[in-house]
């Protein structure tokens, strides 16, 4: 299966190059991209040389442009689409079916990969946008447990690709707008989840509060990590106990499914973190890449040291083994 691996900026870029990934997705310093923060992404000088040092060493780039286009700002997602295929782009990553419409149209032979933050998770869905618009890939949702999977793979005419690492983001899977309600903003349109801008922390006595716009989303005691405060993984008192009500702030793993997801029919996995730096993008990249060639028996020596940069510094399978309905 394809490693494909984020970069927020040149420098990781290459850190993924070099610790041995197969692709590389990442995006312009605009609002047509879902991680759109401060100190991130590329220009568009930058992501010529990255796609051009990427080829080099036989490494592909995805450029995710995959925000929904604001109503009378259209043109600054098609000049992006324009930009990324002109610097010679492997693949876009898009979530709007106009944006998409555009690409088909007026770049026929650049191939078209859907965002998960198109959330199509059914085989009427997916050919949907394989027979309109050629899509070649589709990221899913993290929502599908590895059956899933399985059974949607025999039904669709193009490519898989599964997250395996990182951020776990499953509210309404690629199409949450929670921060949008305390902040203004979300991934969808700005391509800002929580902004840096909006976060504050303060002492109450022996605890640490942490802050989203001015709304109270955690208390960490004493000796407990204070995670960044995001609304859906928020702790929240709710039938007298405090309690994550949305989802625990923990990071995805799927080490324990790569022989059934391969089965499954899935082409490629995706590591999560554009927003993390150089150091996390090498540590995380190398020791994937060494446990795809691993046996199932070999992979936790490899793996075992991820936890240390995993949120909360804990793992889960999510969906891969849902065990509700």
């Amino acid at each position: 299966m394809e490693l494909i691996c984020p970069a927020g900026t040149p420098a990781a870029y290459r850190e993924a190059v070099q610790a041995g990934a197969d692709a590389i997705y990442c995006g312009f310093r605009d609002e047509t991209n879902a991680r759109n923060f401060p100190g991130l992404n590329f220009t568009r000088d930058e992501m010529k040389t990255a796609i051009a040092f990427g080829r080099s060493r036989g490494v592909d780039t995805y450029v995710a442009l995959n925000t929904f286009m604001r109503a009378g700002a259209e043109d600054i997602w098609y000049r992006a689409a324009d930009d990324a295929a002109a610097a010679g782009a492997t693949a876009l990553i898009l979530a709007d079916m106009a944006l998409m419409d555009y690409v088909a149209t007026r770049h026929p032979d650049q191939r078209l990969h859907v965002s998960v933050q198109a959330s199509a998770s059914n085989a009427d869905a997916v050919n949907f946008l394989v027979e309109s618009f050629g899509a070649k890939r589709l990221v899913l949702p993290r929502v599908l447990t590895v059956a899933e999977i399985a059974a949607l793979a025999r039904q669709v005419s193009c490519e898989l690709e599964v997250f395996a690492f990182g951020g776990l983001c499953v509210m309404a899977e690629g199409r949450c707008s929670l921060s949008s309600y305390v902040t203004g903003k979300s991934p969808n349109m700005q391509g800002v989840c929580s902004p840096a801008s909006h976060v504050r922390y303060r002492e109450d006595g022996a605890d640490m509060v942490s802050e989203l716009g001015g709304f109270t989303i955690n208390r960490f005691g004493k000796n407990e990590p204070a995670g960044y405060p995001t609304l859906c993984k928020g702790r929240f008192h709710i039938a007298d106990s405090d309690a994550y009500a949305f989802e625990d702030p923990v990071s995805l793993d799927v080490m324990d499914h790569l022989d059934a997801l391969r089965a499954a029919g899935v082409k490629a996995l995706k590591i999560e973190g554009r927003q993390r730096g150089k150091a996390y993008v090498a540590e995380v990249v190398s020791s994937l890449r060494r446990a795809l060639s691993a046996s199932p028996e070999a992979r936790p020596a490899h793996v075992a040291q991820l936890r240390k940069l995993s949120e909360g510094q804990q793992t889960t399978s999510g969906a891969y083994e849902k065990k509700w309905r």
